[in-house]
């Protein structure tokens, strides 16, 4: 089954790590950074204690959801995932 994206609305990091499977927080973090170099994701700091930050796509980003779904279609044809309950 391929990855869902959820492109409506601001994610905040926590649920965009939880909906990635096999990839760092470390990782994630430097992708987003320059995903906001790219101007496809923007970044929004609340003033608030703890501080709150949320991410969302651009209308830039926003062009790009045909062609992650395509990706997403392929893949869950393609991709074989392993099976999880299989003890390696």
């Amino acid at each position: 089954m391929a990855p869902s994206f959820d492109l409506e609305g601001p994610q905040r990091f926590a649920a965009i790590e939880n909906s990635l499977a096999n990839l760092s927080g470390k990782v994630l973090s430097e992708r987003l950074k320059t995903l906001e170099e790219e101007g496809i994701v923007e970044r929004k700091v609340y003033p608030e204690k703890p501080v709150r930050i949320e991410y969302s796509l651009t209308e830039k980003g926003h062009e790009l959801a045909p062609l992650l779904e395509n990706i997403a279609k392929w893949a869950s044809r393609w991709i074989e995932l392993p099976d999880d309950s299989d003890p390696k």
